[in-house]
C-alpha cells in the first residue's frame, strides 16, 4: 500500500505545474489545459484523502469538480473558438477585445 503522503507530494507538483503554466504562457488553450491539469491535481487530493480517511465523500465531491471542469472547458474553448475566428490568434496579448 503506498503512503498518502507519496499522492499528496504528486498532487502538489501537479498543481505546481499548472500554476507556473497559467503564470507563464500566453497562450490560451494551453492555460485552459494548465486550469484543467490543476483541477486533475485537487481530485488527486481529494481521492487519496478519501481512501485515507475511508469515507465517499471526496470521492463525490470529486464527480462534482468533473462536472465544472467539462462546463469550463466547454465554455472556454467557445470563447477561444470566437475569440479566433475574431482576431485570428489566441495569445492572450494580442486579444484586447474587452480594452476600450
Amino acid at each position: 500500500m503506498i503512503d498518502i503522503n507519496y499522492y499528496l507530494l504528486t498532487s502538489a507538483v501537479l498543481f505546481s505545474i499548472g500554476v507556473a503554466g497559467v503564470l507563464i504562457r500566453r497562450n490560451a488553450i494551453v492555460i485552459f489545459m494548465c486550469i484543467e491539469l490543476m483541477l486533475n491535481s485537487i481530485n488527486l487530493t481529494l481521492v487519496a484523502f478519501s481512501a485515507f480517511l475511508g469515507s465517499i465523500s471526496g470521492q463525490i465531491f470529486v464527480f462534482i469538480v468533473m462536472t465544472v471542469a467539462a462546463a469550463e472547458a466547454a465554455v472556454g474553448l467557445a470563447i477561444v473558438i470566437a475569440l479566433f475566428r475574431n482576431k485570428e490568434s489566441v495569445n492572450i496579448d494580442e486579444i484586447n477585445i474587452l480594452k476600450w
